[in-house]
């Protein structure tokens, strides 16, 4: 109910009319009955335009550190999330994967429509990355047609980093594909093979929707890679200032010693030449 008032009377109304979005193949989207929307994920905004473009209420896999989080800020942002209905998602993989998606099946079961990102976060650099077997694993065990769906223009209206989007930046584009019919392989849906397969299938039929070049790898595997290139960079410039640190110190270090030596130099010469120029002492 929170989230049809939200959608109807606030955040749809605001998006119109501020963004102006275009929305192509709504018709590919069932009336009724389950369905799994599949998105590429490019920023933030795509979480606001794919539902607002849909009639439907959308139940999304939301990450489970929205839910989570300590602290006032997190328990004010896990009940709105909760208030909308947005299913909590451990992208850890493995067993707690597993219970995610079997909510987000019960929901499907439900007949609902259920939105999911099979990159599992977003694109750092505006490819289509990898998609993991989780779509597939909820299209096998539900028999719920899958609807391809790409996000243009949120990278551009906001990109990874910035704080809040800019409508001046981009017209924003949300297509959807015809629906993907697996059902005749939910007898499959525990072989790893066919999974695989069935998602590299859905996320072809994103490509061909969104235009994107694609990207053999899983987004978190690239997003760990640049972190740890980045840790790697800052450490040798980290180690290079050092050592030129110390280069400079040896070279103070020296530079003060030898004027030391001159200046003691200088000082025991000129104390000879007072010495010779008094002569020997007399004597009684």
């Amino acid at each position: 109910m929170v989230y049809m008032f939200l959608r109807n009377y606030v955040v749809a109304p605001a998006v119109n009319m501020v963004c102006r979005p275009t929305v192509i193949g709504l018709e590919h989207v069932p009336a009724h009955g389950p369905a799994i929307l599949a998105s590429n994920h490019l920023s933030v905004p795509d979480s606001i335009f794919m539902p607002v473009a849909v009639p439907r209420q959308v139940y999304f896999l939301a990450k489970s550190e929205y839910f989570n989080t300590p602290g006032i800020r997190g328990r004010i942002v896990a009940a709105f999330f909760k208030a909308i209905n947005q299913i909590p998602m451990d992208r850890r993989g493995g067993s707690a994967s597993a219970k995610s998606l079997s909510a987000g099946g019960q929901a499907l079961a439900e007949g609902k429509l259920v939105g999911i990102y099979p990159e599992g976060t977003r694109s750092p650099d505006g490819r289509l990355y990898r998609g993991k077997i989780g779509v597939a694993r909820l299209a096998l065990e539900t028999g719920a047609p899958v609807v391809p769906v790409a996000m243009i223009g949120t990278d551009t209206m906001q990109p990874l980093g910035s704080r809040f989007p800019d409508p001046r930046r981009a017209r924003i584009t949300t297509i959807f594909g015809a629906p993907m019919d697996f059902s005749h392989l939910m007898s499959q849906h525990g072989d790893h093979a066919t999974l695989r397969r069935v998602t590299d299938e859905i996320m072809a039929a994103i490509a061909e929707l969104s235009g994107q070049q694609t990207a053999d790898v899983y987004a978190a595997d690239h997003k760990r890679r640049l972190a740890e290139e980045k840790t790697s960079s800052f450490k040798a410039q980290a180690r290079e200032v050092a050592q030129a640190t110390r280069e400079r110190g040896r070279s103070v270090t020296d530079a003060v010693s030898q004027q030391a030596g001159s200046l003691g130099a200088r000082l025991h010469g000129r104390s000879h030449e007072e010495t010779d120029e008094g002569g020997p002492a007399p004597t009684a």
